[in-house]
């Protein structure tokens, strides 16, 4: 196993998620460990200074730290569902969304979800924020099925993990919001069998052990 990539990974980090999830419709096989954040082990340390998951390490000793980064990495690979050729719209075009969620909507997200982290924050107002920017997308929903046209494609699997979590955080809030098709998105997401794949839970990943081996059998 040890000539394979190794993923260091947190089943629940949305970050992490939509890298388990492209490595895994792009079959890239590589040597998983699972890390509990908490209590970093010296592999991932030594791995990437910045000491956050997700982190890749290729078998020629190259590192991405970066998830949007293991998902182009493993993508430009092999990408069987074109998720890099949407129907409607560019790659600059997904990732400048991706941008807008992985920058504004992700500081709004954090401070909805962990309010105690930010005394000093308007929650209100962060709320607001996010909602307006999910209001967005629940309008552009409205005219194809997924983000970028017919067919799932990057932006989808990308934005998906933190749509998911900021549902989470009041799940009767979420229901009741006038977002029909973002809601039905997000629905249909969830259910993806590609999701249920890839987040197994693990035991925690001890430095000098092996991982396992992961996608552990061919995503169809």
């Amino acid at each position: 196993m040890s000539a394979l990539p190794v993923l260091y990974s947190f089943r629940r980090c949305p970050y992490a998620m939509r890298a388990r999830l492209a490595l895994a419709v792009s079959g890239q096989v590589c040597e998983l460990r699972e890390v509990v954040l908490r209590s970093k082990p010296q592999g991932l340390l030594q791995a990437s200074p910045k000491a956050t998951v997700p982190v890749l390490v290729l078998a020629d000793g190259k590192v991405l730290d970066q998830s949007l980064d293991i998902m182009l990495w493993a993508l430009q690979r092999h990408d069987p569902g074109a998720w890099l050729a949407p129907s409607d719209g560019a790659l600059q075009d997904m990732l400048a969304l991706i941008a807008e969620c992985d920058g504004p909507f992700k500081h709004a997200l954090d401070r909805c979800k962990y309010p105690s982290r930010y005394p000093d924050t308007d929650i209100d107002a962060e709320r607001a924020k996010a909602t307006t920017w999910l209001g967005l997308l629940d309008a552009r929903l409205s005219t194809r099925p997924h983000l970028f046209g017919t067919h799932t494609a990057l932006a989808d699997m990308a934005i998906g993990p933190f749509v998911r979590q900021f549902a989470a955080i009041d799940a009767p809030w979420w229901d009741a919001q006038p977002w029909p098709h973002l809601q039905a998105w997000l629905a249909h997401w969830q259910a993806a069998p590609l999701l249920a794949r890839v987040m197994d839970k693990l035991p925690a990943w001890v430095d000098g052990t092996q991982g396992v081996v992961f996608p552990a059998e061919p995503v169809p």
